[in-house]
This record gives structure tokens, C-alpha cells and sequence, in this order.
């Protein structure tokens, strides 16, 4: 049926004025639904823990975290209180993810592909090499049908995913000699996570899983020879530009890196459905704040270590081509005999195909050709 311009924007107009009607009326019965079954506003304190896989009080992440809990709290009027635990102080770092699934933590907060060992499929919820940027990510899941594969994918480890922020487009890494080519990989131990890896490990190189707190001590005592981690900001932070001779980009391994919460699915599914609406409301606060507070402070650091005169280099294309061959190869390994990953990723590349296009016309003519 055609829809004429005037009578949708009437249509739009009338929808408008009558929403906070809606609204009201849709709370109104929710409230009445929920206080007969007893799980409303039940006036009980409830007292949580969340464990991350980043160091206690890290810059964004480990802030990002700590904002969520001040959030919750102030917005049920302190009937939530949550205690945040960095890596280490509760739980392992990279444990964080059983310990919520087994209720030994209620929440967690960390990235899909630390778990790639026990759920393989997780992976394509935090980000493919060469894949989807950060706006695309969370595009894809929240309205292209990405989190209802993520939910259906944790549901089985008695967890319930929600997206908790993005780090954007990462840099390469950093590396004490010239990587020239693709050769200049093979024998280096570099601490690289995910799919990344695998390519990494395609390349000749080997990579090594270590959480952030550990990565310095590591570069330090020769337990790794190159690292990446996210972006200017938290690399000066974590001083690797005082060991690392060159910092690559661009981090063609991690476009998107999508950061996640997770909470313990029988013990969220139990409270009072406000406290649960708060929580997601949280999350989705804390969602935007990380990833505008990365795109804020990275571009400003990476002023700073210019200034210091780090080598700053780029891969060449051969080296990237290279790599996105090896990525071929790597998704076809983790997919051929799984049949969730297969229909995770086949989402992901239906989506990413659609927004590859569209961004081909918008933003990346804009900042090839139109930004001052």
C-alpha cells in the first residue's frame, strides 16, 4: 500500500502526542502485572558482586564498570548495591565469566572472545578481524538480530549478555623491530587475542593470551615480544611506549572490539522486573559513555606520544591483503563444525555486507574527500 508523505507525517505527528499516553498506560498495567505476582518494587535490598577481566579501577573499563554500579544504585534508590572486584581480587581475570555462570558472581564485564576456549561462537560478539567498526557493532546487535543470537548462545551457560561498550577501531600494536612484511611475523610471540590470534598464528607468530594487568611484566621479562591492547590512551597508560620501539596501525584485528555485562541469568530473572529494566538501562548508559570516552581520550593522547616522537607506522597493504586472506581462512576453521558459529557469523557478514555498502557512500567518502 503507498503511504502519501502527508499522511505520514500526520500519522508521525499523532504518534508523538499520544506516546506519553502509551507509555503511561503500558507502565500502568506492567506495575499492576508485577505486583500481583510479588516481583515489583519487593522493597528488599539486594547486595551484588560484579568480577571483571580488567584491573581494579582501570581508566574507562574498570570506570565504566564502576559508573554502572553507581547508576544502578542511585536509580533504585539504593535497593541495588553493587561491589565491583578488578581482575584478581575476587576471581582470575579471565575466570570472570564462570564465576557468573556458576553464581559465585552475580555480574561480569569483560569481552566475548576471552571465553573463545569454552564458547567458540563469542568471539563474533566482540569483533572479526577486518569486520565491523564500533557503530556497525552495535548496530548489528541491536537491530539486525545479533542479540538474540548472543542471548540464545549464553542462555545454555545460565548467563544473559548485554552490550557494555565498544573500544572502536584499535591500533596495530607494538613491536621492537620493523615489520616490513608478512615474513617479519613469523617466531614473534605477541600477546593478541581472539580471531586475531588465530590469524596472527596463520601468520607464523604465536600468540599469547594475557589479561591487561600482566601485559607490561610480560614485555618486560621477554614473555612476549610484541603487544597490542587497544589505543593511544590506556598504551601510554600502561607505559608501553617505554619498552615498544614502533606502534603500528592500523589494528586491522580488532575494528569494533565489543565489550559485554553479563549477568547471572537465574539470579536476574529473579528479581523485581524494575530492578531489571534499571540494570539494562545501565548498561546501555555505560554502552555510549565508554565508547565516547575512548574516541575523547585517544585522540588526544596520541597528540601527546607524537610529541614524545614515537615511531608511529603503518602496515603496508601486501601485509594487510595478507592478513585478510589468513582471516578467510581462520573463519572457515571456526565455523566448519559448529553450527551456532555458523549461524552467528552468517548474521554478521549478511549485516556487515549491507553496512559495508552504505558506509561506502557515507562515511567513508566523507573522510576520504569531504571532512575539513
Amino acid at each position: 500500500m503507498k503511504v502519501r508523505r502527508k499522511d505520514f507525517i500526520k500519522g508521525l505527528a499523532i504518534g508523538t502526542i499520544s506516546l506519553p499516553v502509551f507509555i503511561r498506560s503500558w507502565i500502568g498495567e506492567n506495575q499492576a502485572q508485577n505486583k500481583m505476582a510479588g516481583n515489583f518494587s519487593d522493597g528488599r535490598t539486594y547486595e551484588w558482586k560484579m568480577v571483571t577481566t580488567w584491573p581494579p579501577n582501570f581508566p574507562i573499563l574498570g570506570e565504566g564498570c564502576n559508573l554502572f554500579a553507581e547508576i544502578v544504585e542511585k536509580m533504585s534508590a539504593g535497593r541495588m548495591k553493587i561491589r565491583v572486584y578488578g581482575g584478581g581480587e575476587l576471581v582470575p581475570a579471565l575466570e570472570s565469566f564462570d564465576a557468573v555462570s556458576s553464581g559465585g558472581a552475580e555480574i561480569g564485564h569483560g569481552a566475548g572472545y576471552y571465553w573463545a576456549g569454552k564458547v567458540p561462537a563469542a568471539q563474533f560478539f566482540a569483533t572479526v578481524p577486518f569486520g565491523m567498526n564500533a557503530q556497525q557493532m552495535n548496530a548489528w546487535i541491536l537491530y539486525g538480530g545479533g542479540l538474540e543470537l548472543w542471548e540464545e548462545l549464553y542462555r545454555d551457560f545460565n548467563l544473559i549478555p548485554v552490550p557494555g561498550g565498544n573500544t572502536g577501531v584499535q591500533m596495530g600494536g607494538w613491536f621492537n623491530k620493523e615489520i616490513n612484511s608478512i615474513d617479519d611475523f613469523k617466531g614473534l610471540k605477541m600477546r593478541i587475542p581472539g580471531l586475531g590470534g588465530k590469524v596472527f598464528e596463520k601468520a607464523g607468530g604465536a600468540p599469547v593470551l594475557l589479561a591487561g594487568g600482566e601485559i607490561y611484566t610480560g614485555l618486560e621479562r621477554g614473555v612476549i615480544d610484541a603487544t597490542e591492547w587497544i589505543g593511544p590512551f590506556h598504551d601510554h597508560l600502561m607505559g608501553f611506549n617505554e619498552i615498544g620501539k614502533y606502534y603500528y596501525s592500523p589494528g586491522w584485528h580488532e575494528p569494533g572490539a565489543e565489550l559485554e555485562f553479563i549477568f547471572n541469568k537465574e539470579k536476574f530473572e529473579a528479581l523485581p522486573t524494575d530492578l531489571q529494566a534499571i540494570m539494562r538501562a545501565a548498561a546501555g548508559y555505560v554502552n555510549t559513555h565508554v565508547l565516547a570516552n575512548f574516541e575523547a581520550k585517544n585522540a588526544l593522547e596520541m597528540s601527546k606520544l607524537m610529541e614524545e616522537g614515537i615511531e608511529i607506522r603503518t602496515f603496508s597493504d601486501d601485509i594487510l591483503e595478507q592478513l585478510r586472506i589468513f582471516t578467510g581462512q581462520v573463519i572457515e576453521e571456526a565455523i566448519a563444525d559448529d553450527p551456532f558459529a555458523q549461524r552467528a557469523y552468517a548474521s554478521y557478514d549478511s549485516f556487515r555486507r549491507k553496512a559495508k555498502e552504505y558506509a561506502a557512500l557515507t562515511e567513508k567518502s566523507f573522510h576520504n574527500s569531504l571532512q575539513i
